[in-house]
């Protein structure tokens, strides 16, 4: 069986000269590259190309040329000029001053440990990743501690040191 892709409907817009002329003139010209990528599939829209060779001609996929055509259609190139990224950050970033004068005092040895403290101080519970990644964005970084094997011999370690300074 054969499925037919190319049932989409094109979007039938009508551009007037001052519209394509603005696309033609923001595609070059806009600050953000994306919006100017926007601005592309819109112009050659409007110079008739279908949705599959704009795509092709962008190296976008079918679905981003006709989420930017809809959004043309909603609101015009001004609605294209508006970039929606969401802002990056955490709540955790409010609480950075107290974590970081927590955790100078008393250094956690372990991601569960600081996982635990950060909940106790801030009521914010994050998983291990989260905590991870937070922790870095503070500067924090994790250290290898050495461990002091159990049975020393005192003597012949101090033996051992005197040795290897008189070789040297």
């Amino acid at each position: 069986m054969i499925i037919n892709c190319e049932r989409r409907t094109m979007i039938n817009i009508e551009f007037t000269e001052k519209e394509k002329q603005a696309l033609h003139y923001e595609r070059y010209h806009h600050p953000h590259p994306k919006v100017q990528r926007k601005m592309e599939v819109l112009w050659l829209k409007s110079q008739g190309e279908s949705h599959k060779k704009i795509a092709q001609l962008t190296g976008m996929t079918i679905n981003t040329v006709t989420h930017h055509i809809k959004e043309y259609k909603a609101g015009g190139i001004e609605r294209l000029k508006q970039l929606q990224y969401h802002p990056l950050g955490s709540e955790l970033d409010k609480h950075v001053e107290s974590i970081e004068e927590d955790f100078k005092q008393r250094p956690p040895a372990t991601i569960k440990e600081a996982m635990g403290r950060i909940e106790r101080l801030t009521g914010l519970k994050r998983s291990e990743v989260q905590t991870r990644k937070f922790l870095k964005r503070m500067g924090l970084t994790r250290r290898k501690i050495g461990m002091v094997p159990a049975k020393v011999d005192v003597q012949k370690q101090e033996e051992f040191k005197k040795n290897s300074a008189a070789k040297t």
